[in-house]
């Protein structure tokens, strides 16, 4: 079974945020570079329920762990 491989805007749309392209960049220009040592999950922009969304992508479902390392990336 090939893994599944999520594109930014699904992330966004389970995060609750415009996921068209031009919102997705205006949002990670808006929103880097986050200090070095913050986690994307920790940053303050996110509201408490979409932090923990990133979270339990990152702790316990390897096909959305990918695309949140992206952004991860992307706002660094």
């Amino acid at each position: 079974m090939e893994p599944v491989v999520h594109p930014f805007s699904a992330l966004f749309e389970q995060l609750g945020l415009p996921a068209a392209e031009a919102d997705i960049r205006a949002f990670i220009e808006r929103h880097r570079p986050l200090p070095g040592g913050t986690r994307v999950q920790d940053a303050p922009f996110w509201s408490p329920a979409q932090s923990k969304a990133l979270r339990d992508m990152l702790a316990q479902d390897a096909d959305w762990a990918e695309v949140v390392d992206q952004l991860n990336l992307a706002l660094h």
